[in-house]
């Protein structure tokens, strides 16, 4: 069976977010589909996943909501449903900068793909920035982009204030599904860069409407899939295993339940480490039985050990 899989978000000020959260935790429930949604005052951002018939009445709802008739979906196709349940909640943010008043209707030139594209090969000088968490864009990125090393979308504002960007360079930026740009473009033109200019539906609509041209590797994704192809004519791992060195682009969890790395592991590595990180890891008492065949499915194994808190805040971004 067919499923599909929506991405979307929305800056549209919601009244009463607890209330708009419950009607739509309701209406979701009885859809009986899967995924993440997160309310605030600020706007909605989801990623949901159900049978093509669900998605199309989930997107005639939302587009009836006041304020949220322009709404935008990135669609994918997968086999097999992607989120282990629903969850559907109130947030301060929904995507957590950390940096009052930033509004995104003052952001950045949105650059269809085609135009990000035609950026790329005119041979024009700029700065372009990958606006994901560093275990993002290690499976996966635009060539000559900068990577920055940091493991949380609140850690760019201190990383933007070290990284010395001429302030008079030609910015790109581009994440996922474009939601993060929305708010770094403000924070950029703030701080005095002009020519800012963000990929419009980020990564997965370039694939789509460009086939992925100038991407290497693979797109992560916060479901049970981990990655998405990106450029059909460029698959092969851009990362490499964390034990053997090896090219590689699957994600494990740690086996050993206190530690719970995500980190790149090839299957031989998988054996090796019988699904740890490291040898201390191997020693510990909290150590999951290594099974070979349901190894690489890790998103759907750490949901049954840990709590809502820590879920939240590794999987807290769908865009």
């Amino acid at each position: 069976m067919t499923y599909e899989v929506l991405l979307y978000y929305l800056f549209s000020p919601i009244e009463n977010p607890q209330q708009f959260c419950d009607e739509h935790k309701e209406f979701l429930k009885e859809l009986d589909v899967l995924g993440r949604v997160y309310v605030s005052s600020e706007g909605l951002n989801g990623t949901v996943a159900g049978t093509p018939e669900q998605m199309e009445t989930y997107r005639e709802y939302v587009r009836s909501l006041p304020g949220f008739a322009e709404i935008e979906f990135k669609t994918d196709r997968c086999d097999t449903l992607p989120f282990p349940k629903l969850t559907c909640k109130v947030r301060e943010e929904i995507v957590a900068l950390h940096v009052d008043g930033l509004d995104p209707a003052e952001g950045g030139r949105h650059l269809q793909p085609c135009e990000w594209r035609n950026v790329m090969e005119s041979g024009e000088e700029y700065v372009m920035i990958d606006v994901r968490n560093n275990y993002e864009s290690e499976v996966g990125h635009f060539e000559g982009a900068v990577r920055p090393d940091v493991r949380n979308f609140y850690d760019f504002p201190q990383w933007l204030d070290e990284a010395d960007i001429p302030k008079d360079k030609k910015v790109l930026m581009y994440c996922t599904g474009g939601i993060r740009c929305e708010k770094f473009s403000v924070l950029m033109k703030q701080k005095g860069w002009e020519d800012v200019n963000q990929l419009h539906g980020g990564i997965l609509n370039y694939a789509k409407e460009e086939g992925g041209e100038h991407f290497r590797g693979k797109c992560f994704v916060f479901d049970d899939r981990l990655v998405v192809p990106v450029n059909p004519s460029d698959l092969g791992p851009v990362a490499h295993c964390s034990i053997t060195g090896k090219p590689a682009d699957t994600y494990l969890n740690c086996a050993n339940m206190e530690c719970n790395k995500l980190f790149i592991c090839s299957e031989e590595g998988a054996r090796q480490m019988e699904g740890c990180c490291s040898e201390a890891c191997m020693e510990s008492e909290y150590r999951r039985p290594f099974d070979e065949e349901d190894s690489f499915r890790p998103f759907r194994k750490w949901y049954n050990y840990f709590g809502e808190e820590f879920k939240e805040r590794e999987t807290g971004y769908s865009g």
